[in-house]
């Protein structure tokens, strides 16, 4: 019995395992654009069309023969003369196989004066009795050329990577470690029984070539199938400028992986000869993508996540995939357990956004007649046979939660419900783990989600697959999203290696990974630090909710109001605030520092402000009047008014940084390509204010459902997290004093919330001051981000223009985040009527008639 057993693992162990012959998608379009050719180019030369090079690139289809081996050959060419990322075993197998031309890395002699280009890799030449032996390499670690040493790893076995460096071995560079030392992986550099001759590494190093064993295959039989694609190919391989010509060398790139050694006082001048010896102009520099984020993109060739539907058939499952192509395969069998299982062999899921973070799961949307085909019901009433949403999640008692459970799945304590997280235990540190979204149990029907209602499943897909690739793959509401995409750029551990073995190390910049309590000025009343919180000892922080009388000017000589509303402004404050990574210390008496983030008990009711503008002091705009509890911001903004401040008491951050800057960023970018698609790129106003006016008015009538979605989601993605850092508990049976499920949170903290509204709060105030200066216009009401303002007409313009007829800058017309947009006019005489009733009018500006909220 033994034996056989050990006959059955000997026998797999000898299966001939599928190998990689491509590189990763990224490098195949990273490649491409080395050599400067176009998508239309490359389908011309391969007598195919662009969709399908798109497709390759994307990874979600790959090349077949006789394509693939041209197309191998192609990248193959391109690899030597620009240098490939790891990993590089691809190449190797195209240089065994003979797919690559001997003089495809040649380089044309140097124009007069110039310096000589880098040596860059060569193909190995074929073996014959004449040539040299191979020299031999040892290792680094004193052993022979046999010795294998195996690359640092973390905990979780993912492999130690740090900044490129070159390689003990062969000297070019790498970003991993063996024994705290550069070393390549997958024997790149170590010599091989199988190599077939020497490769040039280095302008003066010669080691043995890493090809591995592969079969020989000859090559011109491999290339006679693909007729005239091979030579149009080869053709566009070799001459850049054309499809086909007449055969002349092209000058290399030096590899970005090889040693570098200045040949002559300017490291340029032998490219730029090259170059202008080829009539070409130099490609514009950009700078691609690190190491690991490469590999990290490699390990999802299927995007991000999936909708689920019924085939127009009307037999089985179809999987639309991000780009709302329809998948290559789709689930097998009619449950959710077969759905599951698919999502992982179709390796679904996002690439991590940090170095130190975790890949993202992969999201599976099941549509409505997947959910019937799949036996699981929809919503109701009827516990015993709906979907209750009271209840949150099916009864663990549902048959598909049993055939979860029978076939090694396991659920979150939230159970099987509209965001569902199913999960097998980790094994060798390899995560499993899937993310279920059910529109029919009103995962997109609040939250932040304004879906479409006639939107296919293909449409569906490309409208999450379209958030999930400008800002996180979805995890449940906007504003959830946003609190995992905090995470996601910040996260808070990394594996470090001691003496004593792998610990967990804190990442600089980011929070630690245990929540601490804030102060207690800062929590809501419910919280328990403010049970003994005496009356008026808070820390109040809200957006503005405030308006006032009209003067008797505007009385007379304004026939209307016009408001303007700023961008996204909680994200705009959140750019390079610097935010607390630490747990309050209280201090008596501190000297004010506007560099510590932090509370503090001052009166600031002597600070001068103008009276026709609210105060940026308090929330209803009313001018203090006596000592109370202030942000870090808001104290800095008194003292930039000329005030002289004494904090009495202070709870205050020595840890420090730019949390939410990476946050900031992200979204704001996503923001701006959301409005460019739909159609106010980033510079129209400032080139046509009219035009820029009309596209924001016609928005919503003109502007493709689909991206107006997209541009809802990251506008609450934005809102949503700022208000997640003070959220307060929820749910029936609550006690004031008791502890709830947020406050475990990392970034619950309070004090975050207050920072960021009270930086968008100064810099309006300081916006409005420089705009009474710029034009003589105050803002007569103010609800949060939104300003309305008396006026001669009801344009945005007629409240922008200075005296001079240019445009003021104080409240600048765009469309970043923290710019301004018209938000609306009403006529004089209706906002004379709102005031007289002690309504806000800036609730009541918007064009299309809504009543705004608070934010």
């Amino acid at each position: 019995m033994t034996d056989d057993l050990f006959a059955s693992i000997d026998a797999l162990l000898a299966r001939p395992r599928p190998v990689d012959d491509l590189p990763v998608p990224a490098e195949r379009e990273r490649l491409r654009k080395a050599g400067e050719y176009t998508q239309e180019e490359l389908a011309a030369a391969l007598k195919t069309r662009r969709e399908t090079i798109v497709r390759w690139e994307a990874g979600t289809t790959e090349p077949r023969p006789p394509k693939r081996e041209v197309y191998i050959r192609f990248l193959a060419t391109l690899a030597l003369q620009h240098g490939t990322v790891e990993p590089t075993e691809w190449l190797c197998r195209a240089q065994a196989a003979g797919l690559v031309r001997a003089d495809s890395a040649a380089a044309p002699a140097p124009a007069p004066g110039a310096a000589a280009a880098p040596t860059v890799p060569q193909p190995a030449p074929a073996a014959s009795a004449a040539a040299p032996p191979v020299p031999a390499v040892p290792t680094a670690f004193g052993g022979g050329d046999q010795t294998v040493v195996e690359l640092d790893r973390t905990a979780a076995g993912e492999l130690i990577a740090g900044p490129p460096a070159p390689c003990v071995r062969c000297g070019r560079a790498t970003p991993y470690r063996a024994q705290g030392r550069p070393m390549h992986m997958g024997g790149w550099c170590t010599p091989d029984t199988g190599a077939t001759g020497p490769v040039q590494t280095g302008p003066t190093e010669a080691v043995a070539s890493p090809v591995r064993s592969a079969p020989a295959v000859d090559r011109q039989a491999r290339l006679e199938p693909a007729g005239a694609s091979a030579a149009a190919l080869e053709a566009l391989a070799q001459h850049p400028n054309t499809a086909a010509a007449p055969a002349t060398p092209t000058a290399p790139a030096a590899s970005p992986a090889a040693p570098r050694r200045a040949a002559s006082s300017h490291p340029a001048a032998s490219s730029r000869a090259a170059r202008k010896a080829l009539g070409r102009k130099p490609a514009a520099k950009a700078e691609g993508p690190s190491d690991w984020e490469q590999a990290a993109a490699a390990r999802f060739p299927a995007g991000p996540l999936a909708v689920v539907d019924v085939a127009p058939t009307g037999r089985g499952l179809v999987a639309y995939l991000a780009d709302g192509t329809q998948a290559p395969t789709a689930p097998a069998g009619r449950t959710l357990a077969a759905v599951v299982e698919w999502a992982l062999e179709a390796r679904l899921g996002s690439p991590r956004l940090h170095r130190h973070g975790k890949d993202g799961d992969a999201l599976v949307v099941l549509t409505d007649a997947a959910l019937a085909e799949l036996g699981l019901p929809a919503m109701g009433r009827d516990e015993k046979r709906d979907f209750v949403q009271r209840l949150g999640a099916l009864p663990k008692t549902h048959k598909t939660v049993k055939q979860l459970e029978k076939a090694g799945w396991l659920l979150t304590q939230r159970g099987l419900g509209p965001w569902a997280r199913i999960y097998r235990t980790p094994e060798d540190g390899r995560r499993q783990c899937v993310q279920l979204c059910i529109p029919a149990w009103g995962a997109l029907a609040s939250g932040g989600w304004t879906i479409p209602d006639s939107l296919d499943a293909p449409g569906l897909a490309r409208l999450l697959g379209t958030y999930a690739t400008r800002v996180l793959t979805p995890r449940g509401s906007t504003a959830v999203s946003g609190l995992e995409l905090v995470t996601a750029l910040r996260p808070p551990t990394k594996a470090v290696r001691t003496e004593a073995g792998w610990t967990s190390g804190r990442v600089e910049g980011s929070r630690p990974k245990d929540a601490f309590d804030p102060a207690p000025p800062e929590v809501p009343d419910v919280h328990p630090l403010a049970q003994d919180r005496e009356p008026g000892a808070e820390l109040v922080t809200e957006a503005w909710d405030w308006f006032r009388e009209l003067t008797d000017d505007e009385k007379k000589t304004a026939l209307y109001a016009v408001g303007l509303d700023v961008n996204m402004a909680f994200l705009a404050a959140a750019g390079r605030l610097t935010l607390p990574l630490s747990g309050p210390v209280h201090e008596l008496n501190p000297l004010f520092d506007k560099a510590i983030p932090g509370s503090w008990l001052v009166d600031l009711s002597h600070v001068e402000t103008d009276p026709l503008l609210p105060s940026p002091f308090t929330a209803d705009g009313s001018r203090p009047t006596g000592p109370a509890w202030y942000s870090t911001v808001k104290v800095a903004y008194a003292v930039e008014l000329g005030a002289t401040v004494r904090p009495l008491e202070g709870w205050l951050r020595h840890e420090h940084g730019p949390y939410l800057d990476p946050w900031h960023k992200r979204l704001r970018q996503a923001y701006l390509e959301t409005m460019a698609a739909l159609g106010v790129p980033g510079d129209l106003a400032d080139t046509d204010p009219l035009a820029f006016l009309d596209a924001m008015a016609n928005l919503k009538a003109t502007g493709d459902p689909a991206e107006l979605a997209v541009l809802t989601a990251i506008k609450q993605t934005a809102k949503g997290t700022i208000g997640k850092m003070r959220e307060r508990p929820r749910g029936h049976g609550y006690k004031p004093g008791e502890r709830w499920a947020a406050l475990e949170r990392p970034t619950w903290d309070p004090l975050m919330r207050a920072l960021v509204i009270d930086t968008a709060t100064v810099n309006l105030h300081r916006k409005l001051r420089k705009m009474a200066a710029d034009t003589g216009l105050h803002a007569l009401a103010v609800l949060s981000d939104c300003a309305v303002f008396a006026a001669p007409g009801p344009g945005a313009l007629d409240i922008l223009t200075k005296p001079d007829g240019t445009l003021t800058t104080s409240l600048r017309l765009g469309v970043s985040p923290g710019m301004v947009k018209h938000e609306g006019s009403r006529p004089m005489a209706e906002i004379a009527e709102l005031i007289a009733d002690d309504t806000n009018p800036a609730r009541h500006m918007k064009a299309d008639g809504q009543v705004s909220a608070d934010e």
